[in-house]
């Protein structure tokens, strides 16, 4: 199979470029051309000019690919089934929705909407088309301070935990965040509370860093004196207060590599990503654990297999193009707006 991948990679030369997310597997991420989390990933889909994009991620990536690309420019996700449960806890009927809601009570001209990556380009539309941007965990809190600039409130889609932990960050206490349930009248608040509130955060969250809890932060520090937790913002707040350190997968990435030798760490992040740098990382005397120990995989990053990326390219060579991914003219104008407000804020 690797064989095969890298014989029609050659092929095609220049004329395709494959992106892979730090989540991917080994057998595929090892084939990628560029490596990185959704912002990297989505600089590079900006700036490709290569004529086939293959997306090793999910599927609200590949749509983000297909919103920056150019004329003539094709995304291709090799599984359509590798979606996202975080941006399907969002979608644009519900947010639409909650809009009126916020009209109803008279504040939505006083709040923008900010979504994060990991959403649909639907909901990217929407926040581009109401003045807002889209983010990803690298640029979150430059995103908050835009915003704040110029809304008095923020409504945060879908990651509950980001928007959480990047508003405390900045100084805004809890008291001042309400969370909307998508399935209750106002969201399950007072229209008193969400008028108080400086930030409305959408109950969505990521079923990987979801699954980290205190407990797991507690057992490393008995039975790893000195050795460093750090995980992604993703995580709960409570996960996040007692960590060493908070950071965007890039970010992970370069605490660890900027460590110096024989240092330790428990990462709170996807596993495939964690026993990469576990292995890469060895030879430095570095020590890089789970911070649950039965660690969990993303499994829709898991659908794109070396079979499918196989497929993907051995029909680009028959002039075939397999699971491309189109984002409609009027979605992609308001959600490219939103996306190039984001690769201008850090």
């Amino acid at each position: 199979m690797d064989a095969r991948i890298a014989s029609a990679k050659q092929a095609l030369g220049s004329d395709v470029v494959i992106l892979g997310h730090h989540y991917q597997r080994d057998e595929v991420i090892r084939f990628a051309d560029f490596c990185g989390d959704s912002y990297r990933l989505s600089q590079v889909a900006s700036q490709t000019g290569a004529r086939y994009i293959i997306f090793c991620g999910v599927h609200f990536m590949a749509e983000s690919a297909d919103v920056l690309s150019r004329e003539g420019q094709q995304v291709i996700l090799p599984d359509l089934n590798a979606g996202c449960s975080m941006a399907d806890m969002a979608n644009i009927a519900e947010v639409e929705a909650c809009w009126e809601q916020l009209e109803q009570l008279g504040i939505a001209r006083a709040t923008l909407p900010l979504t994060y990556m990991n959403s649909t380009a639907a909901i990217k539309a929407f926040c581009g088309e109401r003045g807002g941007l889209v983010c990803t965990s690298s640029n979150a809190a430059g995103a908050f301070r835009w915003a704040f600039a110029q809304a008095q409130k923020i409504l945060f889609l879908p990651d509950q935990h980001l928007g959480r932990n990047t508003a405390f960050a900045m100084g805004i206490p809890m008291a001042e965040m309400a969370v909307w349930d998508p399935f209750m009248i106002y969201g399950g608040n007072s229209p008193e509370r969400l008028r108080s509130a400086r930030v409305i955060l959408w109950k969505g969250h990521c079923s990987v860093h979801q699954r980290f809890l205190p407990e797991h932060v507690d057992r490393v520090r008995r039975h790893f004196p000195g050795m460093q937790v750090i995980v992604h913002p993703e995580c709960r707040w409570e996960v996040c207060r007692q960590a060493d350190a908070i950071g965007s997968t890039d970010r992970l990435i370069k605490i660890i590599a900027d460590a110096p030798r024989g240092s330790s760490f428990a990462v709170g992040t996807e596993i495939h990503l964690v026993n990469r740098l576990a292995r890469q990382h060895a030879p430095e005397g570095k020590h890089v654990i789970s911070l649950d120990e039965s660690g969990c995989l993303c499994t829709t990053m898991f659908r794109i297999s070396p079979q499918h990326l196989c497929w993907s390219l051995e029909s680009l060579l028959e002039g075939e193009v397999v699971n491309q991914v189109t984002v409609p003219v009027g979605v992609k104008h308001w959600a490219r707006v939103a996306l190039d407000r984001m690769l201008q804020v850090q």
